[in-house]
């Protein structure tokens, strides 16, 4: 006698195929809470544009409230969270990167302007509209980091926020590079 039910991936996350991300999702646990950016990340329409606005607004208000040495904590502390947050809430959604998470994009946007900060509107623009670019189309090296880590777990969970990270470092090299020629 054979026994059916759902096939479990080595971690047990069930293959029952993906759970939506709702507000009443998010507030089930606090990593969802955290990876779905504090529902920016349940925007109907480019949640990783949206999450990013997130991070360059809430930015602003850690900046003038924060010092540099608790901005730097911050932005680590964000990311080991926030890699706990995105394994957790991808294996409750069932999916391996889901679009709804979002905290990489707040994470990234953070260390960007970390790095970047102080610079007037249009030097902030900048950087969200190259952030936003390497982050949709992943040229090269963010492409490269995307397909390193996949699946789920805590190597998943990594790889939803690496690519990110890799996306933030060339935004802020393109950032250098013109910097160095003007």
């Amino acid at each position: 006698m054979t026994m059916s039910g759902p096939t479990t991936t080595s971690d047990n996350t069930a293959q029952l195929g993906p759970v939506r991300a709702t507000a009443a999702f998010m507030f089930k646990h606090p990593a969802h809470a955290i990876a779905l950016g504090f529902g920016s990340g349940l925007s109907p329409k480019a949640p990783g544009t949206v999450g990013s606005l997130w991070g360059w607004a809430s930015w602003l208000l850690i900046q003038h409230n924060l010092s540099l040495p608790l901005q730097a904590a911050l932005i680590v502390t964000g990311l080991l969270l926030g890699w706990w947050a995105c394994t957790v809430t991808a294996r409750n959604l069932r999916v391996s990167d889901p679009g709804a998470i979002v905290w990489d994009e707040i994470l990234a946007m953070w260390l960007i302007f970390f790095v970047l900060m102080p610079t007037d509107f249009t030097g902030q623009l900048v950087a969200f509209g190259l952030f936003r670019f390497f982050d949709a189309v992943k040229p090269g090296p963010v492409a490269w980091a995307d397909r390193l880590f996949k699946g789920f777990g805590w190597r998943g969970g990594w790889g939803i926020v690496f690519d990110d990270l890799i996306a933030a470092f060339c935004t802020l090299f393109v950032i250098a590079l013109w910097r160095s020629f003007v």
